[in-house]
């Protein structure tokens, strides 16, 4: 099966820092994220975080380690260490557009193998790849909005 490429891009009223640290936070997705069933953070520095993902989704179930490059606040690459892929990498990029907005892109790649389980994988990430972007926006928005300088909550 050939790979298959993803692009998306919002526009969030979340600040570009705040935006990446929720993105990088994978300790976290278990929280948001339906299909993810657990994490392990297995090494975080400044310059990389290296997580298990657990996923779960409707009755299939994989693991797969990523190893993922970072340059805070505006980038974090995505890069497969083992897991039901063939290829498996990304980049989310963060523009800060004013101190309470910014622009996420995340461009993906993914291939899976030719075993039961790698199809069965690319099923769910056919799902998890087109909703990822909308559901760190959906994240962003239900906490409080951190500003430059401090935290302050917006009224809607």
């Amino acid at each position: 099966m050939p790979a298959t490429e993803l692009r998306r891009s919002a526009l969030v009223a979340f600040p570009a820092g705040a935006m990446f640290d929720l993105i990088e936070a994978a300790e976290h997705y278990p929280s948001f994220l339906p299909w993810c069933a657990g994490t392990t953070i297995l090494e975080r520095d400044d310059s990389v975080v290296a997580a298990e993902i657990q996923v779960d989704y409707h009755g299939i179930r994989f693991g797969f380690t990523t190893r993922n490059p970072k340059r805070r606040p505006d980038w974090l690459g995505v890069r497969l260490e083992r897991g039901p892929f063939r290829r498996f990498e990304g980049d989310w990029r963060i523009t800060s557009l004013t101190p309470a907005a910014c622009k996420v892109e995340f461009d993906f790649q993914y291939e899976v193998g030719g075993t039961l389980s790698s199809r069965l994988a690319r099923s769910v990430f056919d799902h998890v790849a087109t909703t990822l972007v909308d559901a760190f926006v959906a994240r962003a928005e239900s906490v409080p909005r951190p500003v430059e300088g401090g935290v302050a909550s917006i009224s809607r």
